[in-house]
């Protein structure tokens, strides 16, 4: 790849993005200890400010778990590097600091790079929907379904059921325990078991230090903002109106990394908070370019921007596409779904 003058993403064939994005792929093991240093600091400082403030009465201090939920946020997205071995590009190290992570996101680290490995690599192909990603119908399978069948599939896509009551089952309830995992033997439950302990020992101790009314007044919060974000970011990342799934021979890995994934154009504060995790296509694209060097991409390949791009806006406008309709080949709502 010429650095000064890269070729232009539209006359790039799908397969050549491999090895274009091969040239992003290093870190700079310096930006990514400053990248760590500047999330868990302030995430620590936040957390500890709040916890005091509210153990001795000051309740201006549960303000302060918004922003603290932010930057949970942003350790969910350094861990999410972690499991890609894209954050240091040293497996150990990657792990070693993803596990860790994951005791504050309540995210057992080993069983969810498993199964969002599994996301990544079968994003978009409808005959492997179930792990790791949004449980979505076609309207051929919804029209199937018994009553009582359409009316859970309603539910589990009503938005409050999705970013309210689905953090809360997701983080605090699901990831306890490994069951979508029973077949891939003993890793995941290591893995879930190894941090609930951990999330008691680091509870337990927080506990004695503010009080269980504190620490519950303070935790949860940033635990459930933090979660129902990182939903909603994982739902626009895929369930947008231009995305494109396909079946059988139909699908292709870089066709649907490129066009199944969305380019959320958040604004820049939102996009450092967020780990530019929304510049989601490239990341599908090639999962091993840090998530600092991803808008290095955007630059180099400005033509990128136009492909899957949703604005906040729009995002808000997924939230009624439900059902995939194969006959349009688009995501349709409930409504357009009785006359397709």
């Amino acid at each position: 790849m010429n650095a000064i003058f890269p070729p232009s993403a539209a006359t790039i064939d799908h397969r050549s993005w491999l090895k274009i994005l091969s040239n992003y792929r290093q870190p700079d093991r310096g930006r990514s200890a400053f990248e760590l240093a500047v999330t868990i600091v302030p995430f620590a400082a936040l957390w500890a400010l709040s916890g005091v403030a509210v153990h001795y009465g000051f309740w201006w201090g549960l303000l302060l778990t918004i922003p603290a939920a932010g930057f949970l946020l942003r350790l969910f997205m350094i861990q999410h590097d972690c499991g890609h071995g894209s954050f240091f590009a040293h497996r150990r190290a990657d792990d070693w600091l993803g596990r860790a992570i994951g005791v504050l996101t309540l995210t057992p680290y080993d069983y969810w790079k498993r199964a969002h490995a599994i996301h990544h690599a079968s994003a978009g192909n409808l005959d492997e929907r179930g792990i790791g990603d949004i449980t979505t119908l076609t309207v051929s399978e919804y029209r199937a379904l018994s009553r009582w069948g359409r009316l859970k599939y309603r539910l589990y896509r009503n938005p409050i059921v999705m970013f309210v009551i689905g953090p809360i089952w997701v983080f605090l309830l699901k990831q306890r325990l490994p069951f979508g995992m029973m077949r891939s033997g003993a890793g995941p439950w290591i893995s879930t078991m190894a941090t609930n302990l951990a999330i008691v020992g680091l509870a337990a101790g927080l506990i004695w230090l503010v009080g269980i009314g504190p620490f519950l007044l303070v935790h949860l919060p940033i635990v459930l903002l933090a979660s129902a974000a990182g939903i909603w970011l994982f739902y626009v990342q895929h369930q947008f109106e231009d995305t494109q799934w396909s079946e059988g021979a139909e699908w292709q890995f870089q066709h649907s990394a490129l066009h199944g994934s969305s380019y959320y154009d958040l604004p820049p504060a939102l996009q450092w908070l967020t780990g530019n995790i929304g510049i989601h296509h490239v990341h599908h694209l090639s999962s091993r370019v840090p998530y600092y060097r991803l808008p290095e991409v955007l630059k180099d390949y400005p033509e990128l921007r136009d492909i899957g791009r949703i604005t906040i806006l729009e995002s808000l406008r997924c939230v009624k596409l439900v059902l995939w309709d194969e006959r349009n080949k688009r995501l349709v709502s409930f409504r357009e779904a009785r006359t397709a």
